[in-house]
């Protein structure tokens, strides 16, 4: 039985996920085939040249006909973070499982509302956190429940880029809450949540701080300075429900980061260390063995390190952003397939939605927050 994809978007996320359920099939063979049905951008030109590119059969402006369309039975949503919950709520009304961007909505009722929805509704939904489905990452939650490292006591991350640095660049929807929501936790914080949340379990309260650096932005249009509304950068304290301890810290505006997404988890028998730009990597301290022989080593994923077999059987030779987009495509297609929900799904993305917002809401308020 194949499935019809009504992709919604065609920007880098948009082409990143019809590449992937492209791929899914081919690479994992589990996985039921996917036709790409139905695509949708505006304006139609646009639209129509990327169906034809990405090889979907039917183009639209009109993201509701492809929402009612009966040959399509998931929908993909790669729009702006202000499109999510209409089209997202829109797509559980029909019946179709609905694959969503990170983050998945605005505030958290409109989350809660989303959630809700897709939950009453028993349709099979999945977020885009596709960082999480690395086999690195994959090895390291591995090795955490293994007690190689003995028992996490602390977790240190931080998520830096730099596209928001330069302080002439124009305005546009991100700077806005009401478009975009949060800032740099929306954008890139909420990766590093996900992955806190995953390898240390969850948070019971924390306290944190932010900061806008570049107040105002200079408008497209030359007519004026736009403000900025919401975080360039983020940092907060956690306190874990186990009782460890950590700190996170993003920012949009840290010049040279590209995607400086890394952590360290400290165990009381060791430590693993991991950093996104060096993605099929994984580093790992354990305190055994003779002191003048201890030293961090370095696990280069390979074909023991699943999925990592799935694409390439020799170590070495490297995945990227796709392949783990792929990776989460297929893990959302087994769900659908077995009538269980995906990771993450929408219950799960409104967790790691809580964390951000209450980050935000400690800096505003200047006060712990407990989850």
């Amino acid at each position: 039985m194949s499935l019809g994809l009504g992709l919604i978007g065609t920007g880098f996320m948009g082409k990143a996920h019809a590449l992937a359920y492209r791929a899914a099939e081919a690479v994992f063979g589990d996985v039921p085939p996917v036709r790409l049905a139905r695509l949708c951008d505006t304006p139609v030109e646009n639209a129509r040249r990327y169906a034809t590119q990405f090889r979907f059969d039917v183009a639209t402006d009109d993201w509701r006909t492809l929402m009612a369309a009966p040959d399509v039975d998931i929908v993909s949503i790669t729009t702006p973070n202000a499109l999510h919950k209409e089209m997202a709520l829109a797509a559980i009304a029909a019946g179709k499982h609905v694959h969503c961007e990170k983050p998945l909505a605005l505030t958290i009722d409109d989350a809660e509302e989303m959630e809700a929805a897709a939950r009453a509704a028993g349709v099979r939904t999945m977020v885009g956190y596709n960082y999480i489905h690395n086999p690195a990452i994959t090895h390291a939650r591995r090795l955490i429940s293994e007690g190689v490292i003995g028992k996490p006591v602390h977790f240190r991350g931080w998520v830096d880029e730099d596209y928001q640095a330069d302080p002439d660049l124009p305005w546009t929807w991100r700077a806005k809450r009401a478009d975009a929501g949060l800032g740099a936790l929306g954008d890139l914080g909420c990766h590093l949540v996900s992955m806190s949340h995953i390898l240390m379990g969850e948070i019971e309260s924390l306290i944190a701080d932010t900061q806008i650096i570049h107040d105002t932005r200079p408008l497209p249009d030359g007519s004026g300075r736009g403000t900025v509304e919401n975080e360039d950068t983020a940092s907060a304290i956690l306190r874990y429900k186990t009782g460890a301890q950590g700190t996170v810290c993003t920012s949009r505006s840290a010049w040279g980061r590209k995607n400086k997404l890394d952590w360290e988890l400290h165990g009381t028998k060791g430590m693993l260390t991991f950093s996104q730009e060096r993605l099929n990597e994984l580093q790992l301290y354990t305190n055994d063995g003779p002191k003048s022989q201890q030293g961090f080593r370095t696990i280069l994923t390979g074909p023991e390190h699943a999925p990592y077999d799935s694409f390439c059987p020799a170590p070495g030779h490297q995945l990227g952003f796709g392949d783990l987009k792929t990776a989460e495509v297929a893990t959302f297609l087994r769900a659908i397939t077995a009538g269980t929900d995906a990771f993450p799904s929408f219950t799960d993305a409104l967790e790691f939605e809580r964390i951000i917002h209450a980050i935000d809401i400690s800096a505003r308020e200047g006060r712990r927050v407990t989850l």
